[in-house]
């Protein structure tokens, strides 16, 4: 099983946001042990330092990106699936990316708090319980 995680999963471990941070946290350990191959989107990682630096130090964000860097892989998007991305019928462009990135690495599902984003994605959407739920 492949799966992409979105940006908001990581978010809200690096910030412990309650009452997510647990089962987003419960999803990297499981993938961190090899449960399932994940892949991150190239650019969740600038999203991700852009939110994250400003509310706590800049070496504990670049720690955390090095750290999940160690077993989560980016999805090899090309020029194309950044094409593909503009045809999505997605409201947020970040999302259509995202799926894109989940159609490049070949993922089975997208591992994201806001599920709802995700309502007309070609790649199904799972909140971090229900993904850990097809891991088990």
């Amino acid at each position: 099983m492949i799966i992409l995680v979105d940006t908001d999963v990581l978010i809200d471990v690096a910030l412990d946001r309650a009452p997510f941070a647990d089962d987003a946290a419960a999803l990297l350990d499981a993938l961190e042990r090899g449960a399932s191959k994940g892949f991150i989107a190239w650019h969740s990682i600038s999203n991700f330092y852009h939110l994250v630096s400003a509310r706590q130090a800049r070496a504990g964000t670049l720690e955390f990106v090095e750290a999940i860097t160690r077993f989560l892989d980016v999805a090899p998007t090309t020029r194309e699936h950044l094409r593909r991305a503009l045809t999505f019928p997605l409201k947020d462009f970040e999302d259509a990316m995202q799926v894109a990135a989940a159609t490049a690495c070949a993922a089975d599902f997208i591992a994201t708090r806001n599920v709802r984003d995700f309502r007309k994605s070609p790649i199904p959407a799972l909140t971090p319980t229900q993904a850990l739920a097809r891991l088990a």
